[in-house]
């Protein structure tokens, strides 16, 4: 679906595969209207067939609709298979000039995931007041720099050869809106400590894998092949993957949203 304004909704049963897979300072008032909002592709998510469709848990009411501001294929597979029941409503804004403008303004990377994530989650909560909204970010950095998507294979390549044998930070950041208002935020930071790669190796992991990775920062998906660049990850898992799901189902649980 490549309306914005309508959302796909999961539904969570055995006949329907759910789609797969990806300090808190302010950015100053107004900013959002002048630097920020712009157009933000959307991808094309497709539905499997359903004889591969697996069985996932039972979902449980909302006392508020539950919106996922996310485009990101593999946080709607962690809330479905925790058996959260949401719609998806990808936000519209301009992340590379929002990345550009904080960072020129001397924002931390972890300040930038906290932003970005609200940014869309208000996008959002905007235009839905009604509901509750989540929004979601991931920001890699390292030795203070904060690295990007790879846009092309050699970039990848680069990426990938910075990082080897350095230990880099994943700062994931969820922040929720109710009522167009912000209600709760949390920023997971996990420590990565990658192999160290031969050039050969770094060649023949992208040339397995970049179709999966090309939209994936540091060209790696824990989840796949890329387990295999890493000695050590301290941190949760999850939120490697790109949400704090244990925080964030914590805290939908303590607002009544989720049965104990």
């Amino acid at each position: 679906m490549n309306d914005p304004e309508h959302s796909i909704l999961y539904v969570v049963h055995s006949g329907r595969k759910n789609l797969l897979h990806s300090g808190q300072k302010r950015v100053k008032k107004g900013q959002e209207g002048r630097k920020c909002l712009r157009g933000l592709v959307l991808r094309d998510l497709s539905e499997s067939s359903r004889s591969h469709a697996p069985i996932y848990p039972r979902t449980y009411p909302m006392t508020l609709p539950l919106i996922l501001a996310s485009s990101s294929p593999i946080r709607a597979q962690m809330l479905s298979q925790a058996g959260v029941a949401f719609s998806t409503q990808p936000a519209r804004i301009d992340e590379l000039a929002i990345r550009a403008a904080m960072l020129s303004e001397g924002a931390t990377p972890r300040d930038l995931a906290d932003a970005l994530a609200e940014f869309k989650a208000r996008k959002v909560a905007d235009k839905r007041p009604e509901a509750m909204v989540i929004g979601c970010d991931q920001v890699l950095e390292l030795n203070k720099a904060v690295l990007g998507k790879p846009s092309t294979m050699a970039e990848a390549r680069d990426q990938m050869r910075a990082l080897s044998g350095q230990v880099h930070r994943l700062l994931s950041a969820v922040v929720v809106y109710e009522a167009g208002k912000p209600v709760w935020r949390h920023v997971g930071v996990v420590q990565m400590h990658m192999r160290l790669l031969s050039d050969k190796y770094i060649d023949d992991y992208l040339d397995r894998n970049w179709h999966s990775v090309c939209h994936s920062v540091g060209a790696y998906k824990l989840e796949e092949e890329g387990v295999r660049l890493f000695s050590r990850v301290e941190g949760d898992y999850f939120t490697v993957l790109g949400l704090p799901l244990i925080d964030l189902l914590s805290y939908l649980t303590v607002k009544g949203i989720l049965p104990t």
